[in-house]
């Protein structure tokens, strides 16, 4: 059983919970961590057990209840915008965590974010757990659900981007950047070991996201639409088809970095070695 049950009778009185995500089963590396995050808030000593939590996210960064348990307490320090962007984070890997998603709009509304309030507030169902406490956050922005999802649902044609000046947010630890010819942008996020894929309109969806990713630095396309990655922690250099299938092209590449295509040829910089190397595709 996990530990997070005790914990939610020890902070019922503070007006946060600990979430359990039932299907999900994380590292045994993580777990410990968590546990142990749950051990020093016991005891009120919040900074362990955030760090805690935050090691169990870098052993498993789809640990939900290890970003629902940190970003309650940061809530609960009243650092809103730190839990905003952890209460995010879950919502990019489960869309239906709709208590996350209730958070996020909470949040919002403390920081004086009314828009993101109410996009927040329009992906709640009616048969939602929190839908009741949603009615209640809408009614504080003089509006109710109803007319906040019928206001998003008009919505149908998100904004192009713009060609010239623009910003692209929510992207954590961005490094390595590259785009196909769809006009199809894709970004490595480091910490996260994902890569993002933004469709022309904006949309943000991930693209890849699998253990062989260690720490993504460069990313190349070739005129196939075949991207390599310069995965740095993993001492390796990677190819993704259009098709997201995933093979190590490069093997024992001391900390590869920058990429770089010319004709049939890759060029791969070495930090480990001090050195470039070049590879025939």
């Amino acid at each position: 059983m996990k530990k997070f049950i005790v914990a939610l009778l020890l902070v019922a009185n503070m007006g946060f919970a600990f979430a359990a995500e039932k299907d999900y089963v994380p590292s045994n590396e993580a777990k410990l961590q968590y546990n142990q995050g749950v051990d020093y808030y016991k005891i009120g000593q919040y900074d362990q057990a955030m760090a805690a939590f935050r090691q169990a996210i870098s052993l498993d960064p789809n640990y939900i209840d290890a970003y629902y348990n940190l970003g309650s307490i940061l809530e609960y320090l009243r650092q809103d915008e730190a839990a905003l962007a952890v209460f995010k984070q879950i919502m990019v890997r489960k869309p239906d965590d709709y208590e996350s998603v209730y958070k996020a709009a909470n949040l919002s509304y403390k920081l004086g974010f009314t828009d993101k309030v109410k996009t927040y507030l329009s992906l709640i169902p009616p048969e939602s757990s929190v839908y009741a406490s949603a009615q209640a956050l809408a009614s504080n922005l003089n509006t109710d659900m109803q007319t906040i999802k019928s206001e998003k649902a008009k919505e149908v044609n998100p904004p192009k981007i713009e060609q010239t000046n623009g910003m692209y947010n929510d992207i954590p630890s961005p490094t390595g950047i590259t785009t196909d010819n769809n006009g199809n942008i894709f970004v490595a996020c480091f910490s996260d070991n994902m890569i993002y894929k933004i469709s022309p309109d904006g949309k943000k969806i991930i693209f890849i996201k699998t253990p062989k990713l260690n720490g993504p630095i460069a990313m190349v396309s070739d005129e196939s639409g075949n991207i390599y990655v310069s995965n740095y922690n993993a001492n390796n250099v990677l190819k993704i088809t259009p098709s997201g299938d995933i093979t190590t092209l490069v093997s024992n590449v001391q900390k590869p970095y920058g990429l770089h295509i010319k004709g049939n040829l890759l060029f791969v910089s070495s930090q480990g070695t001090n050195s470039v190397l070049r590879y025939k595709l």
